[in-house]
């Protein structure tokens, strides 16, 4: 095979062994066996739907933005028996390692996922299909390519860019570009996906990326930047779309029978009840560990008491969000877990629950909210306190004396109702707040922390690539 990935030539970068080769080629997604031979839209549809499909994995219950969001946050905690303890530890306690192999893995997994965007679109360009269809693949691609430097970029900062294939030899001068650069390529493949991408009501095939996603996806990159000009024209534009709207309860958000309401801007589809389908792994994942339901429930992401009474009395969203505990043959456990993805009906095969479960990674409650970070008006931001059934901030028995500022009431706000969601840690580090809110809760958080380690195995492959500050 002539073409190189952009996983292979970052991960194995200086090993051109045919073992490392082998393991490469096994990166090919699994939809398409014939990468090298788009010819058709039926090529090329299958090509998306394994691009689309790497969001299993970036979004895994126990995945890079999990462990980031929720274990780096306060959160969550974990008690968890499978892998290795050590490693899952690193995140929790601010002491990872270059050698850690979860970060290898997770830094493995996203750039497998920018590859099988690359390769629609290297394919896409001299493909024989209509310039409108061409379009439409070359905005869906992009959207996922900056979705994952995204998250990326927020992980471990410099980052090696690759936005085509390459060879094993090109592959060597593929450095750390800085993360201008990086935020640069995102702001353009977002951009032009808000320009080619169809509204939401004109989607018709659940799960495909819409206008209305780029747009919210790209003011929340401005965010980041700090940009509040630009994030507040491309929000609003979402806001007048007249596309999307909360539902009437938060409970109706939830359930494995919920999928793509109004509320949802961006969901990664599950399909339950069949091993071999993409089932939901959250409710499992997220269930304390026991088996006593017919399944072991991995332990992930329990909440911590400091979510926990960060709800105000009466906000309904803490109860289906959290549970109290479990019962273990009558006796009761407390210990606090997340219950948002919930299915107790779902098939069991092998110890594992098929879960139906879909994952909204963009939600218009989350555009709301920034569209206030974004103007400093609070209109939007109390939208969503009304859905609650809460007092407006600016209201008489708005909580001030906690929430003296509205920065604070926005923290406080995207806190409840995106509660491990995967937002919390990148929300304190856009705003600059994790080091004060976290070290005020006890983590050994630093400046240079705020960063990930680059592996040890991608620097010993190629020495010229950059080690962050501090590891």
């Amino acid at each position: 095979m002539k073409v190189i990935k952009l996983t292979f030539t970052v991960l194995c970068i200086g090993l051109l062994s045919s073992s490392c080769k082998e393991s490469f080629l096994d990166l090919k997604p699994l939809s398409n066996p014939t990468a090298d031979n788009f010819k058709t839209t039926d090529d090329f549809e299958l090509a998306v739907n394994g691009a689309y499909a790497s969001l299993y994995t970036v979004y895994h219950p126990e995945g890079p933005v999990s462990y980031a969001n929720e274990q780096m946050s306060d959160n969550a905690i974990m008690f968890n028996i499978s892998g290795i303890q050590a490693d899952k530890w690193q995140f929790k306690d601010y002491s990872l390692a270059t050698a850690n192999t979860m970060v290898y893995q997770f830094w493995q997994d996203c750039y497998k996922a920018i590859f099988n965007a690359n390769i629609v679109l290297d394919r896409i360009e001299s493909a024989n299909v209509s310039a409108t269809y061409k379009d439409g693949v070359k905005a869906q691609m992009m959207f996922l390519r900056a979705l994952y430097y995204f998250n990326m970029v927020q992980l471990w900062g410099d980052l090696p860019i690759v936005t085509t294939p390459l060879t094993g030899e090109e592959s060597y001068s593929v450095l750390r570009s800085p993360a201008s650069a990086v935020y640069d390529q995102i702001k353009k493949d977002l951009i032009f996906a808000a320009e080619k991408l169809p509204l939401a009501s004109a989607i018709t095939m659940p799960g495909r990326v819409s206008k209305g996603a780029a747009q919210t996806l790209l003011g929340k990159v401005y965010l980041t930047l700090g940009d509040k000009t630009s994030a507040a024209t491309v929000l609003k534009e979402v806001y007048n779309s007249n596309q999307y709207s909360l539902l009437t309860n938060y409970s109706d958000l939830w359930g494995p029978s919920v999928k793509n309401t109004k509320e949802s801007i961006f969901e990664i589809q599950f399909l339950g009840g069949n091993a071999s389908a993409p089932f939901s792994r959250y409710y499992q994942t997220f269930y304390p560990n026991n088996n006593f339901l017919g399944f072991y429930g991995g332990g992930m992401n329990q909440v911590t008491d400091d979510l926990y009474n960060e709800y105000e009395t009466g906000d309904p969203r803490r109860d289906v969000s959290i549970a109290l505990g479990y019962n273990n043959a009558g006796t009761f456990i407390n210990q606090k877990y997340p219950i948002k993805w919930t299915d107790t009906k779902a098939t069991q095969v092998g110890g594992n629950p098929l879960s139906n479960n879909n994952f909204m990674v963009l939600r218009y409650a989350d555009a709301l909210l920034l569209l206030t970070e974004a103007t400093g008006d609070a209109t939007y931001l109390n939208l969503v306190r009304t859905r609650a059934k809460l007092p407006k901030f600016g209201d008489a028995t708005y909580p001030t004396a906690k929430y003296p500022t509205l920065d604070l009431a926005i923290e406080h706000e995207r806190r409840t109702e995106l509660a491990i969601e995967f937002n919390r840690w990148f929300d304190l580090k856009r705003t600059n707040r994790a080091i004060p809110v976290l070290t005020a809760k006890g983590k050994a958080i630093t400046q240079m922390k705020l960063l990930w380690p680059i592996p040890q195995i991608v620097r010993t492959q190629n020495e010229a690539i950059s080690q962050n500050a501090g590891y």
